[in-house]
C-alpha cells in the first residue's frame, strides 16, 4: 500500500470517528438547549434535606461514599495534589476524603477565597487558589469564616488551580450530565473557566455529594463548568460528554494536520501518525 494511500485510509477512518462523535457533541448541545429552558429546583429544597440528616448520619453516608475513592485513585499520578473543601450546611463530610488523601500519601489543600484582593469593580476577586495542609483532622487547621460563611485557612504558599490535579468540589445540586449547581457565588466557575474552555485535562472536578441532591437535569448558563465526575454513596460515575469534547477537540486537530500533509504532498509530519494504528496510539498518548 503507497504512504498517499495509507494517508487516505486514515483519514477516512478519522472522518468516520469525528461523524460518530460530532453527532453524539450534537447530541449533547441539544440536552444543553433544552436545559436552557428549565427552571432549577430551589437550592433550599437539597440544603434542608441535607440538614434534616443527624450527624450519624452523614458520617454513615461519608463513609460509604468514600469506598468509591479507590476508583478515583487509578486515575492520579502519584504524589497527587488535591483540593478539598470544609464541609458545612450540612453537607456531606470532607474528613474521609482527607483521611484517604493521607493515607495514599497524596497531598491535600484547601480553597482561599479573596486572595487576589479586588477587581476594578471593587468586587472580591472570584478567582480560588489553594493552600497546603498539614493537620489530619480538619477541625484541627486554624481557620477564620470568611464574610459569606465559608471557613478558610491562610499561607503564603498558595497555588493556582491547574497547579492541581483533582478539585473536590461543593456542590447544591447536579444533574445526569455533570452540570452543577453551586451556591450561587460562582468561585468554582471562575476559577475553572479557562481550563474547561481550553480542554485542559487538570485539574478533575469531581463532585462529591448525597445521592438525593442528584436530578435528571438543570438549567445550564454558558459560564457553567460541568464535573468530570461525581462520587455519592452509592458509587464513582464519569461524565462523558466532556470526554467526547476533548476527544473531537483532538480528532479535529489531527484532521487538520493530515490535509496540510497530503496537500504538500508530504510523506511524513513531525510526531504526526501515518497508519490507522498509528494515530489511535496518537490519540492514546493526546487523550
Amino acid at each position: 500500500m503507497s504512504k498517499n494511500t495509507g494517508q487516505q485510509h486514515s483519514a477516512t477512518a478519522l472522518s468516520d470517528s469525528l461523524s460518530k462523535l460530532s453527532a453524539d457533541d450534537a447530541r449533547s448541545k441539544k440536552e444543553v438547549k433544552v436545559a436552557d429552558s428549565l427552571a432549577n429546583p430551589p437550592r433550599r429544597q437539597f440544603t434542608r434535606q441535607r440538614r434534616q440528616l443527624t450527624a450519624g448520619e452523614r458520617r454513615q453516608y461519608a463513609r460509604m461514599a468514600s469506598l468509591h475513592l479507590i476508583k478515583l485513585q487509578q486515575r492520579l499520578p502519584p504524589h497527587a495534589r488535591i483540593g478539598l473543601y470544609y464541609d458545612g450546611f450540612g453537607e456531606l463530610p470532607t474528613q474521609p476524603l482527607l483521611d484517604w488523601i493521607i493515607r495514599l500519601n497524596y497531598q491535600p489543600y484547601l480553597p482561599v477565597v479573596g486572595s487576589l484582593g479586588r477587581n476594578d469593580m471593587g468586587n472580591v476577586d472570584k478567582h480560588l487558589r489553594f493552600v497546603p495542609i498539614h493537620q489530619s483532622k480538619l477541625l484541627n487547621i486554624p481557620t477564620r469564616i470568611h464574610s459569606l460563611g465559608m471557613k478558610q485557612n491562610h499561607h503564603r504558599r498558595l497555588l493556582w488551580a491547574r497547579e492541581l490535579d483533582v478539585i473536590i468540589c461543593p456542590l447544591v445540586a447536579v444533574d445526569n450530565s455533570g452540570n452543577r449547581m453551586g451556591m450561587g457565588g460562582g468561585f468554582y466557575d471562575t476559577t475553572l473557566g479557562k481550563s474547561h474552555q481550553a480542554g485542559l485535562k487538570k485539574p478533575l472536578k469531581i463532585g462529591w455529594c448525597y445521592d438525593f441532591q442528584m436530578v435528571e437535569q438543570l438549567e445550564r448558563q454558558v459560564w457553567d463548568v460541568p464535573l468530570d465526575g461525581l462520587i455519592t454513596p452509592s458509587g464513582l460515575r464519569w461524565f462523558k460528554r466532556n470526554q467526547i469534547k476533548a476527544l473531537i477537540v483532538l480528532i479535529r486537530t489531527y484532521k487538520h494536520w493530515e490535509m496540510m500533509t497530503l496537500e504538500r504532498n508530504s510523506t511524513t509530519v513531525k510526531n504526526k501518525p501515518s497508519t490507522p494504528t498509528n494515530w489511535q496510539r496518537w490519540l492514546m498518548r493526546n487523550a
